[in-house]
């Protein structure tokens, strides 16, 4: 029977290769993937227990809730909008979710609060300081660029964003080349 599938923790192209991968070693048959959802044909119960006991060997869940499946829609939402450079959301990030996922954004907020312990606006402030890490890796962008690349109004507000999150200074981040960078389905 083909149905969808809701993944949590599978948010970057890395976690759709290792499905991919481990569905092809199965008997699983997979009709679609992408960033949190898998369309499988299932053929019986003990397909399902093969599909959660590889998804847990590679630090991968099924989403049962519907509060959980909006949680996870939020923050692919999010993760994707960072994936493209400079970031592109003409307006409000409320509004922006609201309708990309079609709720209204105070249920929205309600349930990723409740779920994530955090707010909708800190986490994607967390991911954007992650991308900031990761371009300060790259070492090709200076902090001015990169500050405009991440819709920062100014270097300055970026700077004591990353200075509140990492506890250092850009410039003291960057002069220590450290790769203390978080993996996105880890950040809280």
């Amino acid at each position: 029977m083909r149905k969808d599938y809701f993944v949590k923790n599978m948010v970057c192209d890395r976690c759709i290769k290792v499905l991919k991968d481990e569905l092809s070693n199965s008997t699983i048959e997979l009709i679609q993937i992408e960033l949190g959802r898998l369309r499988l044909n299932i053929k019986n119960d003990q397909d399902i227990k093969k599909l959660e006991s590889l998804l847990t060997n590679n630090g991968f869940s099924l989403i049962d809730s519907s509060e959980e499946k909006l949680t996870e829609q939020v923050k692919i939402e999010l993760i994707k909008a960072l994936e493209e450079l400079p970031l592109e959301i003409h307006k409000k990030l409320s509004v922006h979710l609201a309708d990309t996922l079609g709720h209204e954004y105070s249920k929205i907020s309600k349930v990723f609060s409740f779920t994530e312990g955090i707010t909708i606006e800190k986490y994607f402030i967390k991911l954007k300081i992650e991308k900031v890490k990761e371009l300060i890796q790259a070492k090709e962008l200076n902090f001015t660029e990169m500050a405009q690349l991440l819709d920062y109004s100014h270097i300055n507000h970026l700077s004591r964003q990353f200075k509140s999150e990492t506890g250092m200074s850009l410039s003291q981040y960057k002069s220590e080349q450290r790769n203390s960078r978080n993996a996105l389905d880890q950040i809280r």
